[in-house]
């Protein structure tokens, strides 16, 4: 396995980070024993890069992990999410803030998060109002860094200058949808965390798993897949796009899976690509895909056969919106 700095910190993730959005959900995990198994795996191939949220698995996915990682905890580094949405009435985000993490940290069964995001977008909310209480939480030693979760590059820009101004800790890390299919934070937000060392988490790397080949051309995408499946299933050049990946991996002795992550890893500013895991089978096969370095006329290639005009509908859409209308991620 290999390890990179989480942008400007000292935390040395694994290339590839376990997703635990499956942990707890009543569709895909449910069982802690099943959840142990894939951590257990994680570990042993040396991902030690886990991340969660409090929503995840009706609240059940911290719950998992901390099971999971009793007397393991020094083997992991652990990065949850918190959000801001619809505050009740007197709620100030200090007091949310407060008890999300308090609760995150009862259910991880631990005394320190290693990053603390912003999931969503906090609408109406100004800055200063959540960079205060975060900071102070890594004064106490509860966080060791703060992060955000689906914001835009002018947005994280504007939330780090406003840390700065008021002495607060930045956010060091950027947590954003991003596959070869979907490039929309090539326009701002990668070329921002570049140029100033921030981390970037990308997730959906498979886009829910159209990017392994699954989904025959032509077939309906289940009832149960992510919207983002039925897209691609119904857009002919998409299909056409996948092919030749295909063709590429194969003719390099990879598989899509290797190539979608290879492709992720080649960006300068990626710290950890984001996969979930239902299997320890699937855990190996995540990890075995980092093998594959690819170099600047590799990532040129793949580039050319998957390109992007820069536009699209979705944009915007995680720059734009609030929590209840973006993926649970």
């Amino acid at each position: 396995m290999q390890y990179r700095k989480l942008g400007d910190t000292d935390l040395d993730v694994s290339v590839i980070g376990l997703g635990a959005n499956n942990f707890g959900n009543p569709q895909r995990i449910t069982d802690h024993a099943a959840s142990k198994r894939v951590i257990d795996a994680c570990l042993d191939v040396g991902v030690n890069f886990i991340d969660t949220a409090n929503i995840y698995g009706g609240g059940q996915s911290e719950v998992h992990i901390g099971e999971a990682l009793k007397g393991k905890r020094d083997q992991a580094l652990i990065a949850t999410k918190f959000n801001l949405d619809a505050l009740a009435d007197g709620e100030s985000p200090r007091d949310r803030i407060a008890r999300n993490v308090e609760e995150s940290l009862g259910k991880l069964q631990t005394d320190v998060i290693d990053l603390y995001q912003i999931h969503f977008i906090p609408h109406g909310v100004p800055h200063e109002e959540y960079l205060g209480p975060l900071n102070d939480l890594v004064v106490e030693g509860k966080v060791r860094y703060v992060g955000e979760c689906n914001y835009s590059g002018w947005r994280h820009a504007d939330a780090n200058r406003a840390a700065a101004d008021g002495g607060y800790a930045p956010f060091v890390s950027s947590q954003n949808y991003y596959n070869v299919m979907r490039r929309q934070v090539e326009l701002e937000l990668l070329p921002y965390c570049t140029e100033h060392n921030v981390g970037f988490l990308p997730y959906f790397p498979l886009a829910g798993g159209w990017l392994t080949g699954k989904y025959a051309p032509g077939a309906d995408a289940p009832s149960n897949a992510r919207s983002m499946v039925g897209k691609l299933q119904g857009d002919d050049r998409a299909h056409a796009v996948l092919a030749q990946l295909d063709a590429y991996a194969s003719e390099h002795g990879r598989t899509l899976l290797d190539l979608a992550f290879a492709w992720l890893l080649a960006h300068p500013a990626v710290s950890s690509v984001i996969a979930g895991a239902m299997t320890p089978e699937q855990v190996a096969s995540n990890a075995a895909a980092c093998e594959w370095t690819l170099s600047r006329e590799q990532r040129d290639a793949i580039d050319a056969i998957a390109s992007w005009d820069g536009t699209s509908e979705e944009i915007e859409r995680f720059g734009m919106t609030s929590g209840p209308k973006s993926p649970a991620r």
